[in-house]
């Protein structure tokens, strides 16, 4: 048996945990230790271990997140009005698999855009596919692909995302292009995917950011009945942070 080959053959069908965890072993000396029973499943593991971190670290790169943010990084101990027993049932992502929608408002500074990067860091932990925008950052997107004739394109890999964020909605009132850009999103997503929204205004103010009224009863109706809502309320945790 060449064992020179055997490693070059894994080494190119890509099992490089498997090939790593074997050479440690080999170089440490403790593969005496192991049963057979033992070193394949402790191969096995390593390689299926090196597999889901590749594949953890391209969901993240390919999300974009705002923030490297997780569960265990959210600050519970201020008073912003949140559930930590609701936050923790959201680590399943079975709100996800069930395409609902989660609403994350308040004012500046009170950490909307953290929380929603932390639940999309989960939901990548988890396996799922997950794209974070800033909302005029994307429409401007949107509007430069409608001229190049990549709009379809870049609406297909929206529709894909198991979890779509949008931040920072609402900061100014959409124009025509954008409303129905925003009701195409959710009429692609609605019951098959789901969505984070952040905004600094309540929800019953989003009728007056969309404009026509008949576009903004489409949207609230595809969205806020399926929807989680988190309120936060308090200081602004950029001040505390920096005082701190």
């Amino acid at each position: 048996m060449n064992l020179k080959a055997t490693m070059q053959k894994l080494e190119e069908m890509r099992f490089t945990g498997f090939v790593r965890a074997y050479r440690e072993i080999t170089e440490t000396g403790h593969g005496k230790e192991f049963t057979v029973d033992e070193l394949i499943t402790h191969l096995v593991e390593a390689e299926w271990d090196d597999r889901y971190n590749r594949r953890l670290q391209r969901l993240i790169s390919r999300a974009r997140f705002r923030y490297r943010a997780s569960f265990e990084e959210i600050d519970f101990s201020a008073r912003r009005n949140l559930d930590k027993n609701q936050l923790l049932r959201f680590t399943s992502c079975d709100w996800i698999t069930k395409s609902q929608n989660i609403i994350i408002v308040g004012s500046t500074g009170v950490g909307k855009s953290f929380l929603a990067s932390a639940l999309g860091h989960q939901a990548c932990q988890n396996g799922l596919k997950v794209a974070y925008y800033n909302c005029s950052k994307l429409f401007d997107q949107l509007k430069i692909a409608k001229a190049d004739g990549s709009y379809i394109k870049e609406m297909k890999k929206i529709e894909k995302q198991n979890l779509l964020i949008l931040d920072d909605f609402g900061l100014k009132p959409l124009d025509s292009h954008q409303r129905l850009m925003l009701l195409e999103m959710f009429e692609d997503r609605h019951g098959r995917k789901s969505t984070i929204i952040t905004s600094q205004l309540p929800v019953d103010k989003w009728h007056d950011v969309i404009g026509d009224p008949t576009i903004a009863d489409a949207v609230l109706d595809r969205l806020v009945h399926s929807s989680h809502r988190l309120e936060l309320k308090g200081d602004s945790m950029r001040k505390k942070y920096k005082n701190n």
